[in-house]
């Protein structure tokens, strides 16, 4: 399975850089791609040295503006003109999407998968990886959204919460599995 994986290309705290080395290196062991922004920095590296491995494959989708960041040697790297081209490649390069801890790149990424989403312009799974709690708050809006109107369909048909790699994965994989 390809699995897009949005998330920060910064330098985190061992306690985001542990989990997501955890589940880069079971993403790669049971033989899926990893789809990302290409960056050979930060959390990013974490998790494509982790894929890369444990024998996985590694498809970059990097942007002009940060082609100087782009991983070398992986399997297949695509640089985009602009963001939106960016989102666009990504999406199409994947079977299923994972959102992990970032700033406001991986939010304007994730905000726009459940765009698509919504609107039935994809049927892809998408599981948000909730490490540590860092999107609490954001599962707590997306709820309130549901709960006062805001989204034409259940939260629960746009999105899963994960609290760790391991269920995250398994909801993929049973997810492309039942299709």
């Amino acid at each position: 399975m390809n699995i897009c994986v949005f998330l920060s290309a910064a330098d985190l705290d061992e306690r985001y850089t542990a989990p997501a080395r955890d589940f880069a290196r079971l993403l790669g062991g049971s033989g899926h791609t990893l789809v990302w922004g290409g960056s050979d920095t930060g959390l990013m590296k974490v998790v494509a040295d982790g894929v890369e491995e444990a024998g996985g494959r590694l498809v970059g989708v990097s942007v002009d503006f940060l082609a100087h960041k782009a991983r070398p040697g992986a399997d297949e790297m695509v640089v985009a003109r602009d963001l939106a081209e960016r989102k666009a490649l990504l999406l199409a390069k994947s079977d299923a999407i994972v959102i992990m801890v970032g700033g406001t790149g991986t939010l304007d990424e994730a905000t726009e998968i459940l765009e698509l989403k919504k609107h039935g312009k994809h049927r892809k799974p998408v599981v948000l990886l909730n490490t540590d709690g860092f999107y609490d708050g954001l599962k707590a809006q997306f709820r309130r959204m549901e709960e006062e109107g805001f989204l034409p369909v259940p939260l629960t048909d746009l999105v899963f919460f994960a609290e760790d790699g391991p269920s995250a994965l398994a909801r993929l994989e049973a997810e492309i599995g039942a299709r």
